[in-house]
This record gives C-alpha cells, structure tokens and sequence, in this order.
C-alpha cells in the first residue's frame, strides 16, 4: 500500500500556480471593465457587459474569437486596450510583473522565481530578470521588425497615421497568436490573400511567437548545428516543421479543387495560401478565406492543427508540440516492447509521461464537453462538424470559426468563454500542479499489483 502525506492547506494555498490562474482572471476582468466602458465603443454606447467580457477573455487568452466586429465596434481607446491584453496575456503577465519589480528594485521570491522559470522554460532559477529582460526585448524586436514590414503595405493604404497604427496592432496580434484584427465585418485578411508581403509577415510572426522564448534563444545561439541543441528544441523545431509542411499539402490538395476556396487561385497563390492556413490554425486565428466554405476533411484536419497548437513557454496554444511528441514516443516504445520512453537516445521521465497524458486527456474531456453543451444548446442550428471546430478553437486559442461565433447564442458563447481560459492557463497549471504534488509526496508503502486487459 502507497501512503502519501499531503501538504497543509497554507502550502496549498501557497501553490504558484494558483497566482497564474488569478492572475489571468484578474487580468480579464480588469479588461473587462474598460471594454465596457462607453469610451471604448465607437458609438459612444457600452457594448454590454457580457460581451466585453467574453472579447477580453479571448484577448488576454490570445483566442481571437469575437462577440462583435473588432475593427467597426471599438473605438481608438478600446483597440488600445485590447492590444495591451494581448501583449500582456500573449507574453505572459508574469514577465511583466517581473519587470516592474526589477524597475521597482524590489527582489523576487522563490515562489515567483519557480512561476516565471515554468513560464520560460528556464532550467535555472538565477539570473531570471536578465532573462526576462532579453525575453521582453526580443519580443519587441520581433514586433517592431513586424510592424516595420506591414507599415510597407497598409501605410499606402491608410496613411501614415492609421497605416501604422494598423501594422502594429496585426504585429502583436500576429506575434502573440491572438488572431484580432481591425479589417472590420470580420473579414481578417481575406483582402489580402494574394498579398506575399502581408502573409508571409504575419506567418513569420505567428512561427516565431509559437515557437518559445527558449527555442528562439538556444537556435540563436547554437553554433555547433541541429545534433548540438537541446532535445526539447530539437523536437519543437522539428516537428513544427513536419506540421507546416504536412498542413501547407493537406490544404493545397484538399482545397486546391475547391471552387469556394483555393480552386480559382493561380498556383502562386494556392500554395501560399495553404501554407498560410497550416500556418495560422494552429494557434493564431487569422484566415486568408472563408473558413466556413472549406470542405469537411480539411476542417477535421484543421482540429487536429488546433488540438497540437504552439510549443511551451510561447504565446500559443493547444497541447502544445512537445506533449504530443512525448505521446507518440510513448505509443513507438510500446509497440516496441520497451520498458522505457526513449526519444533521440534520451530517455524521458515518468513524470513528464504522465504530465503529457494529462494535459491530453484534459483537453480531449472539456473539449467534447464543450461541444456536447453547444450542441444541446443550439439544437440542430449547426452541425456537429463545426461546432467541434469552435471548440476545438476555443480549447486551443486558436481564435477561427465555420460558423461565425457572434451567430451563436448567448448560452453557446458563455461555455466558449471558461473553454478559452482553461485552453489558456490549463495544461501550464496542471503541469505546475503535478510537478509541485509530485515533489512533495512521500511514498511509505505499496498496494499490491495486479494486471487489467488494455485494449
């Protein structure tokens, strides 16, 4: 028999990862309040409470679902702070916390040092506030290089000031993952799919924001070649790679002979245009056509884009490349016959096994959950297909829909709103929760063990 001590209830309370989970909440409601402020509409009118809860959810959460049109309903002051919940909730509140008390002077604790190591992927806890001001700085970098290269578009095109305005605000989105736009009649950049420039940046912005502060630093400096970098870098390269190239394929056939989507196209734009969904639907939530017309197997694969989502310690979603990795490796051994779960000769923990079949089955449980209450909700107004496909969007704060979610009842939207939070701060906390029960148990005995039939 296993006996585990438990930690007292301060210690609970104590947990770090209850400061991400209150963190994010208090983060949305504050954003809340000022959505719903008249000043934050163009029409002078609050756009009502429920809906500016619903859109500062999905910013702080970096969804992308909307409740109303971005680009026609906020005024100036709204979109200004729509675009610093996404900074904030996209980067990670942590690491602006962080800042502000190094500006401050003040020192950081242990508990605040373990969160923002797990929200960085950081293996040390020394030296965090030079790394979380190399973080900020290349964050902005990449920003700043963003907006330089889509002002080179929308600045002919709206004037300098609303032009750069415009650039900066798709730059952080893009970079982000969060997928807002100010295009209006929630047409995201449909105007500009056969626009390279337009497309390729925000992709560029999009990879790099999914890949992780800790993958972009250890690739920018390796000196050695791929074999010498980490094996969590190596997997997260390697298979965002295998899914840009196996989801620019999926959409070039599947949509390349769709009249509705890709078939008028030339093959220059067929190809980047698929290449540009495979890009966007993992995570980001920006569409070049209209996601709704695509045909039924290339919505199924884009669910399975979703559910992968980003890799860790980035700004996307999903259960993230290295998770899914750690479950094929898991599904290779057994097949195998090997006792242990071997990847790149190295073998992985026990815990980070059932850390990754965690996050895993969580995912898959709310989300069918989720689904099964729209579709009860709505009652035959959608098909299951593309209610999946929002959920999906939702759990992996992806930000696209088939359906268009402002069409979906109050009821529909108010299960969408706790999906993207959990799709947000979910598989972080769990993994921080398991990790700190793991440290503290103590096992005194074992149960007896016994063999049950799988499969």
């Amino acid at each position: 028999m296993i006996v585990f001590r438990k930690g007292n209830s301060r210690e609970k309370k104590r947990r770090p990862e209850s400061l991400l989970v209150f963190g994010f909440l208090i983060l949305i409601l504050l954003g809340a309040f000022l959505l719903a402020l008249p000043i934050s509409a163009q029409s002078g009118k609050s756009i009502g409470i429920f809906d500016s809860l619903f859109t500062a959810a999905s910013a702080v959460c970096v969804t992308g679902l909307v409740a109303v049109d971005t680009g026609t309903v906020f005024s100036l002051f709204g979109q200004v702070v729509l675009l610093i919940l996404i900074q904030v909730g996209g980067l990670g509140f942590m690491v602006f916390a962080t800042m502000i008390m190094v500006m401050l002077g003040r020192k950081i604790s242990l508990k605040g040092r373990m969160l923002i190591r797990e929200s960085m992927n950081s293996a040390s806890l020394s030296d965090l506030s030079v790394l979380t001001k190399l973080y900020l700085m290349l964050a902005l970098g990449i920003e700043a290089l963003g907006t330089a290269l889509l002002s080179v578009r929308f600045v002919p095109l709206y004037g300098w000031r609303h032009g750069l305005w415009i650039a900066l605000f798709h730059a952080v989105s893009a970079f982000c993952n969060a997928g807002f736009d100010l295009f209006g009649h929630f047409s995201s950049l449909t105007a500009f799919a056969g626009d390279p420039l337009v497309l390729f940046t925000v992709a560029f912005l999009i990879i790099l924001g999914g890949l992780g502060f800790s993958v972009i630093l250890e690739t920018l400096r390796c000196r050695e070649g791929f074999r010498s970098l980490s094996l969590h870098t190596r997997i997260v390269l390697t298979l965002t790679g295998i899914l840009l190239a196996a989801g620019t394929l999926v959409f070039l056939v599947a949509e390349g002979t769709n009249a509705a989507t890709l078939k008028e196209r030339g093959v220059g734009e067929k190809v980047l245009n698929a290449f540009f969904q495979s890009v966007t639907l993992r995570t980001a939530g920006f569409n070049s056509f209209d996601l709704s017309l695509m045909r039924d197997g290339s919505k199924l694969f884009s669910t399975l884009l979703m559910f992968i989502g980003a890799s860790p310690a980035s700004t996307g979603g999903g259960v993230k490349t290295t998770t899914a990795a750690v479950l094929f490796y898991l599904m290779l051994n057994v097949v195998r016959g090997e006792t242990e779960v071997n990847a790149s000769r190295r073998r992985l923990s026990t815990d980070t096994v059932r850390r990754a079949l965690a996050v895993i089955t969580l995912f898959l449980a709310v989300q069918m959950t989720g689904t099964l209450l729209i579709s009860f909700i709505e009652d035959g107004r959608f098909s299951l297909a593309d209610i999946w496909f929002e959920t999906a969007s939702a759990m992996g704060t992806v930000g696209v829909s088939a359906i268009g979610t402002p069409n979906l009842s109050p009821a529909g939207r108010a299960v969408l709103l706790p999906m993207m939070f959990l799709g947000r701060v979910g598989p972080l906390t769990l993994a921080l929760a398991l990790s700190a029960r793991i440290s503290r148990v103590r096992p005194v005995s074992k149960y007896p063990e016994e063999k049950i039939m799988i499969g």
